[in-house]
């Protein structure tokens, strides 16, 4: 997920004329004037909230105070952000799932996650497998939705992590899936069918024994699951 850069909620000069100034609008320079304050209070915006700090921080790193902006302008960003100034990922409706600069080392961390969102991963990733004969096909998957029922079940402070966790319980999943092919037809690549019954011996429970945590990041001992 990237750095947010919505800029609708600002106006500046353009073609190097000056744009006539709109009722309501101010420069962000003018954001802690009295008058401007006082603009902000009357509709109902709490500038001590960390709803509006988290806004105007978005806000101030990707303009330049001689930027323009209004009061609706304002109240519509603070809605991409929660009472406690995380922001609201606008396709979950869930709080901590905003990668950043500052959060992204610590995203990559090996977490407990619930098996049943494993046991989820594995089947989906076994019947797509199947369905697409090898090929990952981001227009059908529905991968995204394993991940946003996990994100549901963890609390915010972990669910980027959980997400790495996850993407690295499908990759093995994936891989063990690729060696079972390969294994009942060495001949076999992606994009081929895959051979009748490769796959149905396989469990989760075989691919997750034969994972170990190497630095923080799993790894398979071998590709060639015993089953």
């Amino acid at each position: 997920m990237a750095r947010i850069t919505d800029y609708s909620f600002l106006f500046q000069n353009m073609f190097g004329t000056k744009t006539q100034m709109l009722p309501g609008m101010f420069q962000l320079s003018q954001l802690n004037s009295r008058a401007v304050q006082q603009q902000l209070k009357a509709a109902g915006i709490d500038t001590h909230s960390k709803q509006y700090k988290a806004a105007l921080k978005q806000m101030l790193s990707n303009a330049d105070s001689a930027m323009y902006t209004n009061i609706q302008g304002i109240k519509n960003l603070m809605k991409n952000y929660d009472k406690n100034g995380d922001f609201i990922d606008p396709i979950t409706g869930l709080t901590g799932l905003l990668l950043t600069d500052e959060n992204a080392v610590s995203r990559k961390r090996i977490i407990s996650i619930p098996e049943s969102s494993r046991e989820e991963m594995f089947e989906l990733t076994k019947k797509e497998f199947l369905r697409e004969n090898g090929i990952e096909n981001g227009d059908t998957t529905r991968r995204s939705d394993v991940y946003t029922n996990l994100y549901r079940k963890i609390k915010k402070d972990d669910r980027l992590a959980a997400g790495y966790t996850m993407e690295q319980y499908e990759r093995a999943y994936r891989n063990a899936f690729i060696a079972a092919a390969k294994k009942a037809d060495p001949a076999w690549k992606s994009g081929n069918p895959v051979p009748s019954g490769a796959l149905d011996g396989i469990t989760r429970e075989a691919v997750e024994d034969n994972l170990k945590t190497i630095n923080g990041k799993m790894a398979q001992a071998s590709v060639d699951v015993k089953i």
